[in-house]
């Protein structure tokens, strides 16, 4: 990945930070027949893993080709998509003193390395289940929880999945989020955007007069 000093994230607590927020994410497997990229809603552990980085844990179908493929070329690279935006270079200062600006793209991403294997174990997929379940949950009014399946319906259906464990070899981020640009700049641009996501990325870096 292209990755300018300026767009370097390295607080592990701020990559970690949106690999929680954004938990759909790209794993890309490269094998014998080429590359694949396959969207999976992945649980961060952040305590576990061998180097401090954390480990991955996903469940995909048992009828899905994916989990072969990994066992087969097992490096993995899961990218973690956060807050994008297109950012018109009307907002910027700079428009109206030298013309000298063109638009952009603003975007935060978390790329995650590591050599992955695949599980089959129920007591791993249970807590797997229960994990990623409770992550959701917990936010509606009243949480459903794999317990409330019938014991049977719940026992049938972990026979058709199979998990995925990465532990974390390599966390890279990236924040393109107008650090490249002067503290006016930066401003127009969190006025342009109004509001969400991006706009509060952009607002906590701007610069100091």
């Amino acid at each position: 990945m292209y990755l300018p000093a300026a767009f370097a994230e390295d607080r592990l607590e701020v990559r970690h930070g949106l690999m929680r927020t954004r938990p759909l994410a790209t794993l890309i497997l490269a094998g014998a027949d080429g590359v694949t990229a396959d969207l999976i809603p992945f649980m961060l552990y952040a305590d576990e893993g061998p180097n401090g980085l954390g480990l991955l844990r996903a469940h995909v179908a048992r009828a899905n080709p994916l989990w072969r493929k990994l066992e087969a070329s097992p490096q993995c690279l899961v990218v973690f998509q956060g807050p994008e935006a297109y950012i018109s270079p009307t907002w910027y200062e700079t428009k109206r003193t030298t013309h000298k600006v063109v638009p952009t793209w603003n975007y935060a991403m978390v790329q995650a390395r590591g050599v992955g294997r695949t599980v089959d174990d129920p007591l791993w997929l249970r807590r797997q289940l229960d994990d990623l379940t409770a992550s959701q949950e917990g936010r509606m009014p009243q949480p459903w929880a794999p317990a409330d399946a019938p014991a049977d319906f719940l026992a049938a259906t972990m026979k058709g999945i199979v998990g995925i464990e990465i532990p974390i070899d390599s966390l890279v981020g990236k924040w393109k989020v107008s650090q490249n640009r002067g503290a006016e700049d930066q401003r127009g641009v969190v006025e342009g955007l109004k509001d969400g996501a991006m706009a509060a990325l952009v607002a906590e870096r701007i610069k100091p007069d």
